[in-house]
C-alpha cells in the first residue's frame, strides 16, 4: 500500500517538535524510510514539504538536518501570532457555521468545568483545540493552515507554562465565542488580541540560545506515531 507523502510529512513534522530528532541532527532519507516503513519517495516530497516550512534546513557536505533558528526567529513566531490570531477571529465571526459555534461553546464549557476542578492536564490540550476550531471558522483555509503551522512551529520552540488563572482565561475563551456568535468581528479581534497578547508571557524558549543560536534539547526517543505499523514498503 502507498503511504502519502503528506502523512510522512506529518509523521516527521510531529517527531521534530517531540524533539525525536534534534536540532541540527541530519535527516537521511535511508533511515527516515526505514523508521517510518515506506519507501524514499514520500521521504523525499516530505522533506521539500518540512525546508518550506521551515523544520528542515539543508546544509552543503551535511545534506538535510533539522532547523536550527535562532532566538530572535522563535520571537518572530510570537509576534505573527499576535497579528493571525486576531484576524482568524474576525474572519470567524463573519463566517463561522451553526456547528462551528456548536463545537466553540462546547470546548468552552468543557474548559471552564475542568479549570474549575484544576484538571490543568485537560486544558493544553483542549486550548489547542479551540483555537483550532476557530481557525477552521474563519472559513479560510489559507489562514487555517498558517495558523496551525504556526502553533506547529511555537509548540516546538516554546515550553508554555500553565495559565496562572485557567478559570479566567476560559472566560476570556467564552468572551470570544460570544463576539464570534453575534458576529462582532471587531470585538472578536481585539478580545482574541488580548488573550493572545496575555498568552505569550506564559511562554519559555526551549532551546536558550548561544550566540543567538538555540541550544540542545534532550531527544525523546519514542516516536509519537508510526506511519506505517506493519512497516511494508509502498
Amino acid at each position: 500500500m502507498r503511504i502519502p507523502a503528506h502523512s510522512v510529512c506529518t509523521a516527521i513534522r510531529d517527531d521534530i517538535v517531540a524533539g525525536v530528532f534534534e536540532r541540527g541532527s541530519r535527516l537521511t532519507e535511508e533511515v527516515l524510510a526505514r523508521r517510518y516503513g515506506v519507501s524514499r519517495v514520500p521521504v523525499r516530497e516530505a522533506m521539500r514539504t518540512l525546508e518550506a516550512e521551515g523544520f528542515v534546513s539543508t546544509r552543503r557536505h551535511a545534506g538535510a538536518c533539522v532547523a536550527e533558528p535562532t532566538a530572535q526567529e522563535a520571537a518572530d513566531l510570537l509576534e505573527v501570532r499576535l497579528l493571525l490570531e486576531p484576524l482568524g477571529a474576525a474572519r470567524a465571526a463573519q463566517r463561522r457555521t451553526e456547528a462551528h459555534l456548536k463545537v466553540l461553546r462546547g470546548l468552552v464549557r468543557l474548559g471552564q468545568e475542568r479549570a474549575r476542578a484544576g484538571h490543568s492536564d485537560d486544558l493544553r490540550s483542549l486550548d489547542g483545540w479551540f483555537h483550532e476550531t476557530l481557525a477552521q471558522a474563519s472559513g479560510s483555509a489559507g489562514l487555517t493552515a498558517l495558523l496551525t503551522q504556526l502553533r506547529q512551529k511555537i509548540a516546538w520552540m516554546y515550553a508554555v507554562e500553565p495559565a496562572a488563572k485557567p478559570v479566567e482565561s476560559w472566560a476570556e475563551h467564552g468572551a470570544i465565542v460570544d463576539a464570534v456568535a453575534r458576529g462582532d468581528a471587531e470585538r472578536a479581534r481585539t478580545l482574541t488580541a488580548q488573550h493572545t497578547e496575555r498568552s505569550t508571557s506564559a511562554h519559555r524558549l526551549r532551546f536558550p540560545g548561544d550566540g543567538g543560536r538555540a541550544g540542545r534539547v534532550v531527544a525523546v526517543r519514542t516516536s509519537q506515531h508510526s506511519v506505517n505499523m506493519a512497516s511494508g514498503r509502498n
